[in-house]
């Protein structure tokens, strides 16, 4: 191993070091992630909308961290924040904040791949879900993140930690998903922002059992693989 290598480990060693040791020894941190994890794997909007607002004029700088924290703990739902947002800020101002830091969550994922490489991204998803993406990536070439943003059942998350362990440059990857995942956006925002009452709980349910779905097959492969 060159010096080069030997620097470039020993400083991804050392970043990883120094996020896990906030995480684990700063009580606020700790309890604040903590406690949005919770609030999205309830999968309950009133609650998510609620602990949103408790916030009060931090809302949105709130939301657009959880959003980003869905992104990086795939595979935790985006649309319910997208919802949230939606009914909480009405749907144009919540389209554009749902919009905005599912770009930053997704720039975040890429630059985890590109820097800590697959061995890691495998711990934060699933060997079984990249290896999938790596057939996806392979039969669409360029044009695989425009189409995997386009496809609803398509992880936004595991598709952003594919994309940085490819040659692909940053620049494409984010341009192909701003344009990508902006049509979601707007229907979800729309859909949170408009519907009421009962058509509102129907969508909601489609989308968390879809989502729950998607969870319990991706954690049986991964249980596999463990296994094996």
């Amino acid at each position: 191993m060159n010096k080069i290598n030997k620097k470039s480990l020993i400083l991804k060693l050392g970043i990883i070091a120094l996020v896990i040791g906030i995480y684990l020894y700063v009580e606020p941190v700790n309890r604040f992630i903590n406690q949005m994890v919770f609030y999205l794997s309830m999968l309950d909007l009133e609650s998510l909308k609620q602990y949103i607002l408790s916030f009060g004029i931090w809302a949105p700088i709130i939301s657009f961290i959880l959003m980003i924290l869905q992104s990086i703990a795939a595979p935790l739902p985006a649309f319910l924040i997208t919802f949230a947002n939606a009914a909480l800020f009405g749907w144009v101002k919540g389209a554009i904040l749902s919009w905005a830091s599912a770009m930053a969550g997704a720039a975040i994922c890429f630059y985890i791949a590109r820097f800590l490489g697959r061995d890691a991204v495998e711990k934060l998803t699933s060997k079984f879900a990249l290896d999938s993406l790596d057939e996806f990536f392979d039969k669409y070439g360029k044009h695989t993140i425009l189409i995997a943003r386009l496809l609803p059942f398509m992880s936004f998350d595991l598709v952003s930690y594919a994309a940085g362990l490819t040659s692909m440059s940053f620049v494409s990857f984010f341009i192909a998903t701003g344009i990508g995942q902006l049509p979601a956006t707007i229907i979800y925002s729309y859909v949170g922002g408009m519907l009421t009452g009962g058509a509102k709980l129907m969508m909601m349910g489609i989308l968390t059992l879809s989502a729950i779905s998607v969870l319990i097959y991706v954690l049986k492969k991964v249980y596999k693989e463990k296994k094996r």
